[in-house]
């Protein structure tokens, strides 16, 4: 049985005052309402991680960041790399996003760069995958997922995948207020699932907890996490608000 997963993305979102205040917000509503074993992680900006780190020390409540570099070290002005999220002690990070995908056109082989970096300094990647809506509309969904899962992830030896969070992503969902219906969420989960199954077996596939991202709200998040292979959810517009974000974790 794999432990649900409730992660939300600020994106470019909040001041460091607000950010203090959702974070205590979060964990204080989550405290007193929460009692599931549903894993929690805030992915804030850079700049919030230490504060948001020190505010969650002692809570179920982790933190996350939202990107990392492919490079080690270097003259890369503005970049943030895996190393450093170690070194403040942030466990998870988010990769592969559609719009680090669409905005800054992050490739299947520099995802790939990506997720060696995180995992050769011990986060546990976030891996987005997902299709935008002429892709959905041309029926050649699924075959553009499974190419962006085989790209970014199947160099890795069965362990390593193991350790590994994948979030599916209708683009045409994020932000518009669309979500796919449930069957739809269920179907894309199952075809990511067997074909990590093809590449790994049935037992490694069946450790891998796969998100959806796409529009969750507290209205349809208990529906979507009963689906068999949705396994949480990856939050956007809602994680930014505590008592929509913490009644979307008591759906899971």
């Amino acid at each position: 049985m794999r432990t649900k997963i409730v992660a939300g993305n600020w994106k470019m979102n909040k001041t460091s005052a607000e950010a203090k205040a959702l974070t205590s917000e979060v964990i204080s509503l989550h405290g007193a309402e929460v009692k599931s074993p549903t894993k929690v992680i805030l992915c804030v900006p850079f700049p919030f991680l230490q504060q948001s780190k020190e505010q969650t020390a002692n809570t179920p409540v982790a933190v996350g960041a939202q990107n990392c570099s492919e490079h080690e070290s270097g003259a890369y002005t503005g970049e943030v790399s895996a190393a450093m999220l170690k070194s403040l002690g942030i466990p998870y990070v988010i990769l592969g996003h559609s719009e680090r995908r669409q905005y800054f056109q992050e490739s299947g082989a520099q995802l790939a760069r990506k997720v060696d970096r995180a995992l050769a300094h011990q986060l546990i990647p976030i891996f987005c995958c997902g299709e935008p809506l002429e892709i959905r509309e041309q029926g050649t969904h699924e075959a553009l997922v499974r190419k962006q899962v085989a790209e970014g992830l199947f160099h890795l030896a069965p362990e390593a995948i193991s350790g590994i969070i994948i979030a599916y992503e209708p683009v045409w969902a994020i932000g518009t207020g669309k979500t796919a219906t449930t069957q739809q969420a269920q179907d894309m989960h199952a075809v990511i699932r067997k074909e990590l199954a093809g590449k790994y077996g049935n037992v490694v596939s069946e450790k891998i907890p796969i998100l959806y991202g796409g529009s969750v709200k507290p209205d349809n998040a208990r529906e979507l996490f009963s689906c068999p292979d949705v396994d949480g959810g990856l939050v956007g517009g809602a994680s930014l608000k505590a008592r929509d974000f913490v009644d979307i974790i008591k759906g899971a």
